[in-house]
């Protein structure tokens, strides 16, 4: 049964709950220092499986302008990240984003919130385990010296049940709790930004070698965002770059189990954010010097390579050797965030159960382990009968759902930041830094990301976007983006018969701090 503690210094109204409906949820906590909480957000972000493909199709769509597409990314993000810092402390939950727009907004766009983001990581958790199952295979093959233990990939069969059985592993892993793997998550991250701290150095001494006819000089317009030929080719680079930067919030997620809830996870946030972004600068750079934007060759945007661009790269710029350690690192990247992307599905599930806004049954901490057990397996059946169903459908199908991921994440980090603003309403004119951090960053954020979510919108409902295939004439893409968006207003209706009293406002109420300045 799920354990509901009294928020210290609130009002107990008798059933477990503060005065405003927030509760804890009998989560270990004090299991994660700063450090591990900025892990959990890079090692859940994965950057070089996310280097390694969107690197090509980034710079398909703006050419040299790539670095400048991360930094535009990167903008919408932070601004998000400190609304994500001050709801925290004021709301240290680890429902996140579904308390806090419920808190701002009411029960049914908090739950439309909450249903996005359980949405995104189910997609996040498929790809990544078909990520990571295709570099398995890769590395076997360059480690065995077999192109037929490589080529297994291909084998549809061996590929399902390979995936299946790194779902199971990382769903074990994660149902045994934050400490489980805590030195596994530092080495695994430290794997990777050391592999790509030698990619960078080597890319670096190797361009303008005439074995790389490519190679490009470097220039510093490559920052300058407005030189991108088009809006539209802007907003695709810049949905890709959002995707890039997407689950840095997961140690937000696990603010209930962090020291110093309230403030460690916004700081590990943003220290997550500053380590990505520099990574991706740095790599994109140096990919683009040694090699070049372009299609030809070992051309970032060559197609034949551009979903998978370390797999081009990795010889010609480590050697044969070295560059075994970036196809490990990409294993190790998606691997590793395979097991953290189940703390922010799993736990938001665990908050909108424990506010009764899904089945109480999820709201279930495992008396041992101090986890939401039946959150996290539910998610890991839920992404192995997502993935091998979409893989026997159509590839196609695949793509495209991945290709809607970018709607999901823009949807519900715009609903954050927008909450910030209004929930803090009261407070944006007492001082400077309310006006900023509570008003200004979260609103303009919000706007930003609402701004990709309609151009996105708009772009997918042609059926060229993503792998070009249609339903009726409306691209596929549009088609599973916003039909997951109208499954999830169907599960709340129903949802809405099944526990009227939270969508009447009785479990979580709507407040601002004035009227809770004492909880």
């Amino acid at each position: 049964m799920t354990q509901l503690d009294v928020r210290p210094g609130a009002d107990d109204t008798g059933d477990g709950a503060t005065a405003d409906g927030v509760r804890a949820k009998g989560l270990s906590g004090n299991s994660v220092g700063l450090l591990g909480s900025a892990v959990i957000g890079v090692s859940t972000v994965a950057p070089v499986y996310c280097l390694t493909s969107t690197l090509g199709s980034t710079a398909g769509e703006v050419g040299v302008q790539m670095p400048a597409v991360f930094l535009a990314g990167f903008l919408p993000m932070l601004l998000v990240a400190f609304a994500y810092r001050e709801l925290n402390r004021a709301m240290p939950d680890c429902g996140t984003s579904f308390t806090w727009t419920v808190k701002a907004f009411g029960p049914r766009v908090g739950w439309m919130c909450g249903w996005g983001l359980v949405i995104a990581t189910i997609i996040v958790l498929s790809n990544l385990a078909g990520v990571a199952t295709s570099y398995f295979w890769l590395l076997a093959g360059e480690v065995t010296g077999s192109e037929s233990v490589a080529a297994l990939d291909d084998n549809k069969a061996v590929h399902i049940v390979t995936c299946l059985a790194l779902i199971a592993i990382a769903t074990v892993i994660s149902y045994r709790g934050m400490t489980a793997t805590k030195g596994l998550q530092y080495a695994l991250v430290a794997l990777q930004l050391l592999v790509l701290a030698v990619f960078v150095a080597m890319a670096f001494s190797k361009a303008g070698d005439a074995r790389f006819p490519t190679s490009t000089e470097f220039s510093w317009s490559w920052l300058n965002p407005f030189a991108i030929q088009s809006f539209a080719a802007f907003t695709a680079g810049l949905s890709l770059s959002i995707f890039m930067y997407w689950g840095w919030d997961a140690c937000l997620t696990a603010n209930e189990e962090t020291s110093g809830s309230s403030r460690t996870p916004g700081r590990a946030a943003l220290v997550a954010m500053v380590v990505l972004v520099g990574s991706y600068l740095a790599t994109g750079v140096a990919a683009q010097m040694v090699v070049g934007s372009g299609d030809q060759g070992l051309g970032l945007a060559n197609p034949e390579t551009s979903d998978n661009v370390f797999a081009a790269l990795a010889g010609p710029v480590m050697g044969p050797a070295l560059g075994v350690l970036l196809f490990v690192a990409v294993l190790a990247s998606a691997a590793a965030s395979l097991q953290t992307t189940f703390i922010p599905v799993a736990r938001t599930v665990l908050a909108m159960s424990a506010y009764e806004a899904l089945p109480a049954s999820y709201a279930e901490v495992h008396p041992r382990f101090r986890t939401p057990g039946r959150a996290t397996v539910t998610a890991g059946v839920a992404t192995g009968v997502f993935y091998t169903v979409m893989t026997l459908v159509s590839e196609h199908v695949l793509v495209d759902t991945i290709y809607a991921l970018g709607l999901m994440i823009c949807f519900y980090y715009a609903l954050t930041a927008f909450a910030c603003a209004w929930y803090f309403r009261a407070d944006l004119l007492r001082s400077g830094r309310d006006l900023l951090f509570k008003g200004i960053c979260p609103v303009l954020g919000g706007v930003l990301l609402a701004a990709v979510f309609t151009k996105t919108l708009v772009d997918m409902w042609d059926p060229a976007y993503g792998s070009g295939s249609s339903v009726l004439g409306v691209g596929s893409v549009f088609v599973i983006g916003v039909g997951l968006l109208l499954l999830g207003v169907v599960v709340m209706a129903v949802m809405s018969r099944r526990s009227p009293a939270f969508f009447r406002g009785e479990v979580l109420t709507r407040s601002t701090p004035a009227l809770i300045a004492e909880s």
